[in-house]
């Protein structure tokens, strides 16, 4: 890989990381009534999203819908077998139940992400129904066409899940 690929890579991966950071600062703003702290939050989460789709765009790393999803079901099976259960583990060790649970909820969600991107691998050439999935706001466990009525993952209300079209 050459350095030029190393530093896109890596931009892209900072970039990403902020946007999210700053997502999730938008929300403390606007819980502690600051609402244009909140604002400039989204609107510089949302540059650097821009910032992110133009580094993987240089590494030519978006591909055709099926390759897409074979490397999201690569990634996602990596995480639920290697990278969350050695996670779990050094946090049991250390005593911090925080992360352990965190890491936990990531790795039983990452299972059924890696399920849902393999059925749609299946069936991406077949036309038909199109319906929205639903997401937990605690543990991120992700249902198709209708939230259940607990998470199965964490215990949440169904009706707390968000819709995704």
């Amino acid at each position: 890989m050459s350095k030029t690929e190393e530093a896109l890579k890596e931009a892209f991966a900072g970039e990403s990381q902020a946007n999210r950071k700053y997502l999730a600062f938008a929300t403390k703003a606007d819980q502690e009534g600051h609402p244009q702290a909140a604002r400039l939050f989204r609107a510089a989460a949302e540059a650097e999203t821009i910032h992110a789709h133009n580094h993987l765009r240089a590494l030519k790393a978006i591909r055709s819908t099926g390759e897409n999803i074979e490397e999201a079901v690569a990634g996602e099976s990596h995480e639920f077998k290697s990278m969350y259960p050695a996670m779990i583990t050094v946090a049991k060790t250390e005593g911090n139940k925080a992360a352990e649970r965190s890491f936990h909820f990531a790795n039983e969600v990452e299972k059924v992400h890696a399920r849902l991107y393999q059925e749609l691998l299946a069936g991406i050439s077949k036309t038909g129904e199109t319906y929205a999935y639903y997401v937990c706001p605690v543990c991120g466990y992700t249902a198709e066409k209708a939230a259940p009525g607990v998470c199965p993952v964490c215990g949440a209300k169904g009706k707390m899940f968000k819709k995704v079209e």
